[in-house]
């Protein structure tokens, strides 16, 4: 979708928060609906049904009539979607939606003079029981759009996002493969040697961040202190959270102009952050040390990256199993946890060959899904193009640069951490 920040005024945001209200409570009424069935009961209503109710609860109730009819039924659209997902075993059940939280409806219907653009960067978008508000106009608005969806988030923000698929992104057509291995400090290390690392919140930001969330334990519940704080929790969070999604648009879109074959570890980030609190009778470990492991890999946006680089390059993003990826050796294919250093470096104690783990394990994965296909053996540089993606074992170095870091087993340069490494230097390029 294309989404715009969207700028109602005060009344303008009232009429939008009122739609909010009736989409919301129209949702909860359908999972009450669903709530009550157990088996041997009659089937919960259908979204047919569902309209049919809506308009005698219409008629009855002066205040649901105040509102527009295509919010409350796109709301039940919505929840027939949701369960249609729920039986689908793709998503999980709908449950309640509250004030504040997962604020939003939909309009459908939409004609072509309902968007129109003011200036370059205003435009205006006329919506139901509101009228004209005006958006941020920060990108070309898609043509044939049917549809919009409004939302609210935490941070008091409005939003306006536009139901229009985009053109998937066409590859070079140069047959380069790359290999993507995700990480925690290093959000995704490139079998190229570039390493993509996510702006989260500065110095500043996080201490902001802990003095508020000491101060929001302080308030009292209910208040209005209370609340300003939480608004201002969620405003930092929203910032982290949108350098988040820049990063991974800007990388996803990159990696899809760039290669044809993008390699990615097919990893379970659902269980991986699941959380190691246990029960009463079974006690977790390192409960405290595994929580901020899970912040970590969210932060890091491992779910998020991938998701994006399937919509703008698909079938080009070949899914890798992640098993023993990073303790292979990429010139002699022996595997050995002893190989790994530490979290950072790799050391093969059959070959010698070095190198950082991050860069080893993508180049792994590039050569799991590219050596095997013709055109894929090349290495995506131009520095490296026309030697062989990978050193076999035996084979003699052909640079004639000085070692980096010392020498380590049998004579084979030594990466230590913090130093600076010339990825196209013949060792340590050819990954």
């Amino acid at each position: 979708m294309s989404r715009f920040r969207l700028q109602p005024a005060p009344a303008q945001e009232a009429a939008l928060a009122e739609h909010c209200a009736h989409a919301r409570y129209v949702w909860n009424l359908a999972v009450e609906q669903h709530a009550h069935w157990k088996p041997g009961r009659k089937s919960a209503p259908g979204f047919a049904e569902q309209c049919r109710q809506l308009t005698e609860a219409r008629a009855a109730s002066p205040w649901l009539a105040a509102g527009s009819v295509v919010v409350q039924q796109q709301a039940l659209k919505d929840f027939a979607q949701a369960m249609a997902n729920f039986f689908g075993g793709t998503h999980r059940r709908p449950t309640w939606r509250k004030r504040g939280q997962t604020e939003g409806f939909r309009i459908v219907a939409v004609k072509t003079g309902d968007v129109r653009r003011l200036s370059r960067n205003v435009g205006e978008v006329k919506i139901p029981k509101v009228g004209w508000v005006r958006f941020r106009w920060s990108r070309a608005v898609p043509g044939g759009a049917k549809s919009y969806r409004v939302t609210r988030d935490r941070a008091g923000r409005w939003h306006l996002a536009f139901a229009a698929v985009p053109e998937p992104i066409t590859g070079p057509g140069t047959g380069q493969v790359v290999g993507v291995d995700r990480g925690v400090t290093v959000s995704a290390a490139l079998s190229t040697g570039e390493l993509l690392t996510v702006r989260g919140l500065r110095d500043t930001e996080k201490a902001r961040l802990g003095r508020l969330l000491r101060k929001l334990a302080r308030a009292k519940r209910g208040s209005n202190r209370r609340a300003k704080v939480k608004t201002a929790i969620a405003r930092l969070k929203a910032r982290e959270a949108d350098r988040r999604k820049d990063w991974a648009e800007k990388t996803s879109t990159d990696l899809a102009r760039r290669f044809d074959v993008i390699a990615v570890e097919d990893l379970k980030i659902r269980s991986m952050t699941r959380t190691a609190r246990g029960t009463l009778e079974a006690p977790g470990r390192n409960v405290r040390q595994k929580a901020g492991l899970n912040r970590g890999i969210l932060a890091a946006g491992w779910g998020r990256l991938v998701q994006r680089l399937e919509q703008k390059a698909p079938g080009r993003v070949q899914k890798i199993n992640p098993r023993h990826t990073s303790q292979t050796c990429n010139a002699c294919k022996h595997v050995a946890s002893e190989s790994r250093e530490s979290q950072a470096l790799f050391l093969c104690v059959a070959c010698g060959q070095s190198g950082l783990r991050r860069l080893r394990a993508s180049g792994q994965r590039r050569r799991q899904r590219g050596q095997e296909h013709a055109g894929h053996g090349r290495r995506a540089c131009g520095h490296c193009a026309g030697r062989p993606a990978i050193r076999r074992a035996g084979e003699p170095r052909t640079s004639t640069r000085p070692p980096l870091g010392g020498v380590g087993k049998v004579g084979i340069p030594r990466l230590r951490a913090g130093e600076d490494v010339n990825w196209h230097d013949k060792q340590f390029s050819c990954l």
